[in-house]
């Protein structure tokens, strides 16, 4: 099967020219706001920002996941299980929407 390329009519693939680190639960700019280009697998041409990372953005991450820690601990493993399968069926449910193709 092939799919429509993303960004364009016929898509269900949208993607935006820039992107943040997700930390959190959602999408944040880089503490040091620099960025660099991301190569499409398929054309090797550049096609949206994402961040350049430093030791100060893996510290947010780190504080956030340890943050998350005790509430996922306090899951029993069917719980955590449960969870886990639930994310997925959700990418299962949405396999074109993660699907990079050469059309």
């Amino acid at each position: 099967m092939r799919y429509a390329r993303p960004n364009t009519d016929g898509s269900k693939v949208r993607y935006a020219s820039r992107y943040g680190n997700f930390i959190g639960g959602e999408f944040v700019r880089p503490v040091k706001g620099q960025y660099f280009e991301n190569p499409s697998p398929v054309t090797g041409q550049p096609f949206c920002e994402i961040p350049r990372s430093t030791k100060e953005d893996i510290e947010l991450a780190l504080d956030a996941a340890h943050g998350a820690k005790a509430g996922w601990a306090k899951m029993s493993a069917g719980e955590r299980s449960r969870a886990l399968l639930r994310i997925a069926d959700v990418m299962e449910q949405n396999l074109e929407l993660l699907t990079v193709s050469k059309a």
